[in-house]
């Protein structure tokens, strides 16, 4: 399959050559159905909202992921309706690519697990790990279906769980507890494609010897600072539990080949051990694709400078702060996260958010109704950083009509329509803010404190407190203007008016940067009117005698039953 790019960056985007590569891989979807608000809240929005900001200060963002193709979902999917894992793919790829582009979600690739680049590298770290002993053959046992008469991948066997004792947890992981799982060691299993219950049968499959990398692995993860707590405890637990080598073959035909016949026809690199790899093999698609240089992607796995982050929800901690990291150390030579700021859950009516379980709305029904800033600022200030988040329906048109609206949209359109009605839309001509002094210039003051704290949060992935600062400087302004009244003061003073709206529009230039990571598409609006540029993180002087072409409301205000519709 042929990878296929989602919209580009933000126009203005400035990675500067000097500045610091910065790797933002995002967490690969199963191509087998719409992602719901659950994944955006989880990964996809505060990936883009970080990268846009690592954009505007200046760093060479490198910002990939894309479709998870052999993810078992993807087969039973394809089984349930009768067609090919191939023919899912297709159908709902190109569906990532629209919803990333209807939401702003500005990858620098978004590929597929299907290429052949991918398979190259997947073979490559295979081969490399196990030249270095961390790869080995072992006789195992697997579930083996005796209705179907085939072997059954993890996610095929279901069973309760024995650390929590929910009852349908899979034999890869259980999505109660988040705890990663064999298919052995789950109670009363059961096959999910016939409900019979599998023999267990003698195979043979190639291990990743995690428990070599045990160690190295856990010192690594001791001398981790700033990462968000729940991510850094449990990933330390988890090692300090023990390691345990696990299977990477399956007895499946879909999936990456491996690079020997050693353990005969039918097996196929299993998708927990190569997905992970895609952030590397798109870096090096991009490289070669995008870029117009091989080797361009070194300087974001192999600078001792570069950063990397990786963004995803609770349920993938575990692949990425001790499988990955184990596979990187196992490598050698390639840089590891510099932190993995994952997610919790969002939930709707106290159940989390499930595509396979159709709990909550795909982002289509969404974007359907809202314009794309207004939903991301709905889900921006409900992110489940610290704990899980519920979310409904009559809460994002509250938030988007009584804070987005009535606070920033509010602002915006006022000053603009006194700037229309008293000075012909001509931005008036009055002394610097610091010239004029007292409350004019201990605004702009403000703001630029303002903007200071918004990058100082955004840059330890705080996003909402950062958004819950930027719109407190919008709050500023708003009770600036309730003081200055420049609607009554034009009939007195229009010197005064003149200085209280030019300053305002100053501001608002301010908070147009701070919340441009959040809210791409009506500051790129705003930042056309005003004529500054968003490339670069401050405030920016709009010049005297500007004219402030504007017309309507940044944002549409919400039916309170704008989503009173089933969802699709």
């Amino acid at each position: 399959m042929t990878a296929q790019i989602s919209p580009s960056p933000p126009p203005g985007a400035n990675p500067g050559p000097e500045g610091r590569p910065t790797l933002v891989a995002v967490a690969w979807p199963y191509a087998n159905g719409a992602p719901h608000l659950g994944h955006i809240a989880g990964a996809y929005l505060p990936a883009d909202i970080f990268a846009r900001f690592q954009r505007m200060v200046g760093n060479r963002v490198l910002m990939v992921s894309g479709s998870d193709t052999h993810g078992t979902p993807i087969t039973v999917r394809a089984e349930e309706e009768g067609i090919t894992p191939q023919e899912v793919v297709d159908r709902y790829h190109p569906v990532f690519l629209d919803i990333w582009e209807r939401l702003g979600i500005s990858f620098d690739l978004f590929t597929s697990t299907r290429t052949d680049n991918h398979t190259r590298v997947t073979q490559d770290v295979f081969t490399r790990l196990r030249d270095a002993g961390y790869i080995s053959i072992q006789e195992t046992t697997q579930f083996y279906d005796p209705q179907a008469q085939r072997f059954l991948p993890d996610r095929y066997v279901l069973g309760t769980c024995p650390y929590c004792a929910y009852p349908s947890a899979r034999g890869d992981q259980c999505e109660n507890c988040g705890r990663t799982l064999d298919p052995d060691q789950l109670i009363d299993p059961r096959s999910k494609m016939t409900g019979a219950v599998p023999e267990q049968r003698r195979t043979s499959h190639f291990f990743l010897r995690l428990s070599a990398l045990s160690d190295e692995l856990l010192a690594w993860l001791q001398s981790r600072q700033g990462w968000r707590r729940h991510v850094i405890n449990w990933s330390v637990q988890f090692v300090k539990d023990g390691l345990h080598d696990r299977a990477i073959t399956r007895d499946l035909d879909w999936g990456v080949p491996l690079p020997t016949d050693e353990l005969g026809p039918g097996k196929r690199i299993y998708v927990w051990f190569e997905a992970v790899i895609g952030y590397l093999s798109a870096s090096k698609e991009w490289a070669a694709t995008i870029a117009g240089d091989p080797e361009a992607w070194r300087a974001w796995w192999e600078n001792p400078d570069a950063a990397a982050y990786y963004f995803v929800g609770k349920d993938n901690i575990p692949f990425h702060t001790v499988i990955w990291p184990a596979m990187l150390l196992g490598y050698g030579g390639l840089n590891l996260p510099t932190d993995v700021p994952a997610n919790q859950y969002v939930t709707f009516g106290g159940a989390k958010a499930s595509k396979s379980a159709g709990i909550g709305r795909t982002v289509p029904d969404y974007l359907d109704v809202l314009q794309p800033d207004a939903l991301r600022y709905a889900v921006s200030t409900v992110l489940p950083e610290q704990n899980d988040t519920e979310v409904s329906d009559a809460d994002i048109i509250r938030r988007v009509n009584d804070e987005l609206i009535a606070n920033w949209g509010n602002l915006v359109n006022r000053v603009m329509a006194q700037i229309n009605k008293f000075f012909d839309g001509v931005l008036p001509d009055v002394p610097a803010p610091a010239e004029l002094g007292g409350q004019h210039a201990e605004l702009l003051a403000k703001v630029d404190e303002g903007l200071a704290r918004v990058a100082e949060l955004l840059e330890k992935v705080e996003l909402r407190a950062a958004l819950r600062a930027a719109m407190e400087i919008s709050g500023e302004v708003n009770q600036y203007l309730y003081r200055e009244e420049p609607w009554k003061t034009i009939k007195v003073d229009r010197e005064a008016a003149a200085a209280s709206l030019a300053t305002s529009v100053q501001a608002i230039a301010g908070i147009a940067v701070a919340l441009a990571p959040f809210l791409p598409f009506s500051s790129e609006r705003l930042a056309a009117v005003l004529g500054v540029d968003l490339g670069v993180w401050r405030r920016q002087p709009v010049p005297a005698g500007r004219r402030l072409e504007w017309s309507g409301a940044l944002f549409t205000k919400l039916d309170p039953k704008a989503l009173d519709v089933p969802a699709a």
